[in-house]
């Protein structure tokens, strides 16, 4: 398997740099996990439209899903022509969500304006998801929406992201053993999120979620223009005894 980072940056962009997208490359299979701001130019290095088989979305916030918009204009009036529609997974509610958008600039009832490009569905967390050759797997986090972790396995081997979430048990669960923890470190290594209602991870609790699931190998994410290596890799070291990298733009990791 091969995970290009496609966008490492949290809600607000590092310069030069995009929103969470992860494109997974199975094979011949390829699909993203996520597909924020930004991220449709640089998946389109390595994967472009025609060939992209599948997004799966992990919650209703625009850095993460809001490049479906350019990819649907792509997908109906680019250039190259797809043999299909792309199969879209989104989280539950996700459907509506994303149409209440869109009817904002194409108007009321122009329902087609999705389903003409995408092959639109929500999953459903509780269940498996067969995808490519492999599965997904959900587990819902800790944060200000509903958010989903997502495990994908095939034959043993497995990539698990963390989505946005603050420290969460069931994200543990989830991780648990799998060979790449892709895990979001929003936070500054001392930093306090305000109102005291949590959703984010510093590098410091994104270690300790993947020490506590066993993970063999801690990539930390999502992270913004203030955070130096230092502060992201250093303290997570001091928990984290496993390899562990910082995820940037275009990152390329063969699990």
């Amino acid at each position: 398997m091969r995970v290009t980072v496609a966008g490492s940056s949290c809600s607000v962009p590092r310069i030069d740099r995009a929103c969470s997208a992860y494109l997974i490359e199975d094979g011949d299979f390829a699909f993203s996990l996520d597909f924020g701001t930004g991220a449709f130019a640089n998946v389109r290095r390595y994967v472009d439209y025609d060939e992209l088989d599948a997004v799966v979305i992990s919650h209703m916030h625009a850095d993460h899903f809001l490049d479906l918009i350019p990819l649907r204009y792509a997908i109906r009036y680019g250039s190259k022509r797809r043999k299909n529609r792309l199969p879209l997974w989104m989280p539950p509610g996700g459907i509506a969500m994303l149409r209440a958008m869109t009817n904002v600039f194409v108007g009321e009832g122009n329902g087609d304006f999705l389903d003409e490009a995408f092959e639109i569905k929500e999953f459903d967390p509780a269940k498996p998801l067969p995808i490519g050759e492999g599965r997904l797997r959900f587990a819902a986090t800790t944060h200000f929406i509903s958010s989903f972790a997502i495990r994908y396995e095939r034959n043993g081997t497995s990539i698990t992201y963390s989505a946005d979430t603050a420290p969460d048990q069931r994200v543990v669960e989830l991780a648990r053993g799998t060979d790449l923890f892709l895990c979001e470190a929003t936070l500054l290594a001392n930093e306090q999120e305000q109102g005291g209602v949590r959703g984010h991870s510093s590098s410091k609790e994104a270690a300790k979620m993947a020490a506590d699931a066993g993970v063999k190998r801690l990539v930390l994410t999502h992270y913004s223009q203030d955070a130096t290596p230092a502060d992201l890799a250093d303290g997570a070291r001091a928990i984290y005894k496993g390899d562990i990298e910082i995820a940037d733009d275009h990152s390329v990791i063969v699990v």
